[in-house]
């Protein structure tokens, strides 16, 4: 029983209601007065009881027991099965002499309202290089400048930062250890994707890691020549995602999730200059300090080969 908070008279007192009026002799209008109510209330609730019992006096849904202008059952049926052989709405409205507005109405509640719907999801394929240096994701993330505290971290929106540009974060996170290499650049241009490409290859060097291929999505930077030029130069292969699946590249788009999330949201700056300033030292804690389920809660510098671990060490 659903009472509402509002009620007078819940379960136990109209039953106690009735049996003042059917026990102790009280009158309809005295029994309504004595419990907040009036003796048209009381009255109806002693002839429900008199009629189905204890029972009666519980709440009932206040649905009609008759709805003359809803949809047949076997109506509803067929106009699923229709949308499950790819009819439009217009021609399942067409075909069943009904209107569109039912039509709709029945495949909201199906989940069919969209044609997509009716397609089964991709299952997840989930892979893993089985060397560090085999493939290497990169991506780029567009975040403001700001010379002042953002709402983001103030919660004033009447504040607002002014619009004094962009920075550009570049993203390379190797696929079977998960180390990221970051840097941040003015613009997204071939020839920055190009100087980042460079770098990255450099300071995966360092760790021991020779960088083979390299998957990026299918923006102008990547399609550069520059950018070409750079990864012939550093003798790497390059690969793009299929267009409009940016899972493909996920692990830079989940490493690039965390960053926003713990570095560049997660405290406050008092301009974009110090944001940047704190992205090496929140990447070298990526690397070497932060635990990743990806691979069974481990540093990503756990898995580099021949490579001294010392996480107290700062590679910056």
């Amino acid at each position: 029983m659903n009472t509402h908070k509002h009620a007078r008279l819940t379960y136990l007192r109209r039953l106690e209601m009735v049996k003042d009026i059917t026990e102790h002799g009280v009158s309809a209008a005295q029994a309504g007065r004595q419990h907040g109510v009036s003796a048209v209330t009381a009255r109806k609730w002693l002839e429900r009881y008199l009629v189905e019992g204890a029972v009666g006096l519980m709440d009932k849904s206040s649905r009609p027991a008759r709805s003359p202008r809803s949809i047949d059952p076997s109506v509803a049926l067929t106009i699923v099965e229709l949308r499950r052989k790819m009819f439009l709405q217009a021609r399942i409205a067409s075909y069943m002499g009904v209107s569109k507005a039912t039509v709709s109405r029945v495949l909201r509640r199906a989940g069919l309202s969209r044609l997509s719907d009716l397609q089964p999801d991709e299952p997840v394929q989930r892979y893993e290089r089985e060397a560090p240096g085999e493939l290497l994701h990169i991506d780029t993330k567009k975040l403001g400048r700001f010379d002042k505290v953002g709402h983001r971290i103030t919660g004033d929106r009447t504040q607002r930062a002014r619009a004094i540009g962009w920075d550009f974060v570049f993203v390379a996170v190797d696929d079977n250890s998960r180390v990221a290499f970051t840097q941040v650049y003015p613009d997204e241009t071939g020839h920055s994707a190009a100087a980042f490409v460079r770098a990255a290859a450099a300071y995966f060097g360092t760790l021991g890691v020779p960088i083979q291929r390299v998957l990026t999505d299918n923006g102008k930077a990547f399609y550069s020549a520059a950018f070409a030029e750079a990864c012939l130069e550093q003798g790497i292969a390059q690969h793009f995602t299929r267009a409009y699946r940016p899972q493909t590249n996920g692990k830079a788009e989940r490493f690039i999730q965390s960053a926003l999330r713990e570095w560049a949201y997660g405290r406050a700056y008092a301009n974009s200059a110090q944001r940047n300033h704190a992205l090496p030292v929140w990447t070298h804690f990526y690397n070497w300090h932060r635990q990743h389920h990806g691979i069974q809660l481990n540093v990503p510098v756990s898995r580099l080969p021949a490579l001294d671990k010392n996480l107290l060490t700062l590679h910056i």
